[in-house]
């Protein structure tokens, strides 16, 4: 019983955020954050992220739907930015992949347009990972619900122009 107060508790409070983000200009939410830890290569997260990040690419664009369809990869919102470069000097930059769904859809087979994607840092292959040129596979093809977030630092000495493909709505 708790877990579905918490849960709406959370949504509620991001939802607070992307209005508050909205009326003051800012293309990104801020949010709360709830993480877990998986791997063992360091720590990644899916989470409800509190920071803001520098968005790269196009200004969102509210999704322009057919009658009856339940979400649209609009509602996929990328944002990265630079972060703490690697002690040999390489730089790092955290990605934040987020389903801003409004009708509450769980979104699965996310794929990025991505461009020849490497990083110096290993990443979680079930989080992210390129599957040829300029697709890569979010979350392993596994659905991303509503309000929820995947994070991710690559290490590269550019930041990679990233923006969604294609979307399964669940």
């Amino acid at each position: 019983m708790e877990r579905p107060v918490a849960l709406l508790l959370a949504t509620a409070l991001g939802l607070l955020a992307v209005f508050a983000g909205l009326a003051s200009g800012n293309r990104l939410p801020a949010m709360v954050s709830v993480s877990i830890g998986l791997g063992d290569q360091g720590t990644y997260t899916l989470h409800r992220s509190h920071r803001k990040l520098s968005a790269h690419g196009p200004a969102r664009v509210e999704p322009n739907r057919i009658w009856g369809e339940k979400c649209s990869k609009s509602d996929i919102v990328i944002s990265q930015g630079p972060t703490a470069p690697l002690p040999s000097g390489i730089p790092t930059y955290t990605v934040e992949i987020m389903n801003m769904c409004v009708s509450g859809c769980d979104i699965s087979a996310i794929h990025l347009r991505c461009g020849w994607f490497s990083s110096a840092r290993l990443i979680n292959p079930k989080l992210f990972k390129r599957l040829r040129y300029n697709d890569c596979l979010v979350n392993d093809g596994k659905p991303l619900i509503n309000g929820a977030t995947i994070s991710f630092q690559y290490a590269n000495t550019f930041l990679y122009p990233l923006s969604v493909s294609s979307v399964a709505c669940v």
